[in-house]
């Protein structure tokens, strides 16, 4: 069967018109023309006829076998476009439309916290991501995306394998480069004993792991892990969430930075650890709202040892639950950065409080839109969106954004 690719799926599959119906085709792009069997919905083993003027040689040598990347095969000005695209698509499906800043894209090597899988093998272990559509693991030394602080920590992970992964089961580490060195996070591992914790404990020394954690238990502590956020100095609880890139990080901020302006008094809700709380004290009143204690509690260690910023009041509140309400959302500006879900909730309450400025961030196009139509048909005004591409050649998409009301914004 021969097709033509009409479209990327939001997965990255390709899609083209079948004879009964739409034929998803993995690794191409629109407008090429390939062929092959159709099996099911899927075209199996597709070979290309015709190749997209965008279609390029993948920089990364693990591409045709490692599912950890989707876009590989597509060149950046697609990519970009294709992604704010989603974007667009998204608002229009809820009847909005907004000026879309340039988008910015993290950097190749630049992955500062990735979930690898670990396999046991009858020659030592396997560490990687899986292979497309598969559960097997292939190994990516060469990966173009991690961080080299990451790919550094490869032997220490391999070696937590081999020591604490059953033959048949496998390990998800989770891994994220910090000032301290590698922050590591298993599961999926042995049930944890006396012996096990002693070799744990030892291979943590050995490849200088600052801190491993086992199953939710810390198991060894060489160093607490840091990062720095703004001129605050933040210790990361285990697990915690973290922007995966210093170069998304940086983007977010400043495309908030901007969308909040002058304001004295800001509002953060979803505020994690302080990515953009500590940073805006710098020059504004902050009340940071977040619902997990552990990150609360880190937010607070890391403004109290940080000279020099205005106020920063912490409150640990579940924001699904129990939304600020608008006698407690009397302020200049409002940060929100919710999960996937978006903030229903919440964003209800911001529509009734009638907080000047928001800055929107979000990794989910289609709960942002929704939210945002909440706060359109409120009378805010969506001024523009900056989408950030900081998991670079992923479907995945994160934006920010700034929404005004227009006889009370600055």
């Amino acid at each position: 069967m021969t097709l033509t690719i009409e479209r990327l799926g939001h997965h990255g599959d390709g899609i083209a018109r079948g004879p009964d119906g739409p034929v998803f085709v993995p690794g191409v792009l629109p407008g090429e023309v390939v062929e092959g069997e159709i099996q099911g919905s899927r075209l199996s083993t597709p070979r290309i006829v015709t190749p997209s003027a965008h279609r390029r040689r993948p920089p990364c040598a693990h591409a045709r076998a490692c599912g950890g990347c989707a876009l590989q095969h597509a060149d950046d000005a697609f990519v970009a476009d294709w992604k704010q695209g989603v974007v667009q698509q998204a608002l229009q499906a809820q009847g909005l439309e907004a000026a879309f800043r340039p988008i910015l894209t993290s950097h190749p090597h630049s992955r500062r916290r990735a979930t690898l899988s670990g396999r046991r093998t009858k020659a030592g272990a396997t560490l990687g991501f899986h292979i497309r559509g598969s559960d097997q693991v292939v190994a990516v030394p060469g990966c173009q995306l991690l961080h080299p602080d990451l790919i550094a920590a490869f032997p220490g992970l391999e070696a937590l394998t081999r020591t604490g992964a059953s033959r048949k089961g496998e390990l998800s580490l989770t891994v994220t480069a910090t000032l301290s060195g590698p922050d590591v996070a298993v599961t999926g591992g042995k049930p944890l004993d006396a012996p096990l914790l002693q070799d744990l404990a030892g291979l943590a020394e050995t490849h200088r792991l600052a801190r491993l954690t086992w199953e939710g238990e810390v198991v060894a502590l060489r160093a607490q892990p840091v990062v720095d956020m703004g001129r605050g100095r933040v210790p990361l609880p285990p697990g915690a969430f973290l922007q995966a890139t210093a170069d998304g990080e940086a983007a977010l901020l400043a495309a908030v930075r901007d969308a909040v302006g002058p304001a004295r008094r800001i509002v953060d809700l979803f505020a994690g650890c302080g990515t953009f709380a500590l940073p805006l004290a710098d020059r504004a009143e902050v009340h940071a709202v977040e619902g997990e204690a552990a990150l609360t509690t880190a937010l607070t260690a890391g403004a109290r040892a940080t000279p020099g910023l205005k106020a920063v009041s912490v409150e640990t509140r579940d924001l699904f639950r129990r939304p600020l309400l608008p006698d407690e959302l009397r302020f200049d500006a409002a940060v929100i950065d919710p999960p996937r879900a978006g903030a229903e909730a919440q964003v209800a309450e911001l529509a009734r409080a009638h907080v000047p400025v928001l800055a929107m961030v979000s990794c989910n196009p289609a709960t942002f839109a929704r939210d945002a139509k909440t706060l359109v048909d409120a009378g805010y005004r969506l001024d523009w969106v900056q989408v950030v591409d900081q998991f670079r050649w992923s479907t995945h998409v994160e934006l920010a954004a700034r929404l005004s009301l227009p006889h009370m914004a600055a």
